[in-house]
């Protein structure tokens, strides 16, 4: 799996400090670039548990996924929906999809963007390494992510009645469609874009409220 730390920088100043050089809590960001599986899984997990012992005041998710494992992607998703800080996913470069489970763990977050150029849904659910699944399982499947992908999306206040064609219809939408239907929050054009936009936004987690502090902040790429 391609993997990659995305640090945040700042003109002229250390990682953690603001424009006016207050110090502010750092953000975690990374890459995810494959498949939902049990790796992807675990670096997303642990990159989150991390992020907490770390003190970050929140962590970035660029994603690009055609989907993947039921189970790998509920690990993912009960870790987000827990987090204690405000998980922000951001289907990004132009050119990437959060396609199947992506799109689950992208209606999951507490914030959700996309850059332009990019696409979400066909959700629904596939079998994976044992053929086609029968009739009645298949209805018992597509039922349980039905409902699982309406609970996320009435969680987080996003549209369930799209989020539900998602699974049964495997409707799909663009980044504008996407917004227009409110099933994200806001469209950047780079991470930097999206650190601006992200700045004063008030976050919910079981923490609490929390004030997202980017302002001043830049991000670079470091391989």
């Amino acid at each position: 799996m391609s993997r990659r730390w995305l640090y945040l920088t700042f003109v002229g100043l250390l990682i953690g400090y603001g424009l006016a050089g207050e110090t502010l809590p750092p953000i975690h960001v990374l890459s995810v670039a494959d498949v939902i599986n049990p790796v992807s899984a675990e670096y997303i997990t642990e990159s989150l548990k991390a992020a907490i012992q770390q003190g970050s005041q929140a962590m970035i998710i660029q994603l690009d996924t055609p989907g993947g494992l039921d189970k790998s992607m509920r690990l993912i998703i009960k870790e987000m929906l827990n987090s204690p800080i405000p998980v922000i996913v951001y289907v990004a470069p132009s050119g990437s999809r959060a396609a199947s489970a992506g799109t689950f763990i992208t209606l999951a977050a507490h914030v959700a963007a996309m850059a332009p150029g990019t696409n979400i849904g066909a959700a629904h659910p596939v079998a994976v390494g044992s053929g086609e699944m029968g009739k009645e399982m298949g209805e018992k499947v597509t039922n349980d992510a039905a409902a699982y992908i309406k609970s996320i999306a009435e969680q987080r206040g996003r549209n369930v009645e799209w989020a539900e064609k998602a699974v049964r219809e495997s409707v799909s939408a663009s980044e504008t469609e996407a917004l227009q239907h409110k099933l994200i929050d806001l469209i950047a054009l780079d991470l930097n874009d999206l650190l601006k936009q992200l700045n004063g936004r008030k976050v919910v987690t079981p923490a609490g409220e929390h004030i997202l502090k980017t302002e001043g902040q830049h991000c670079s790429t470091s391989r």
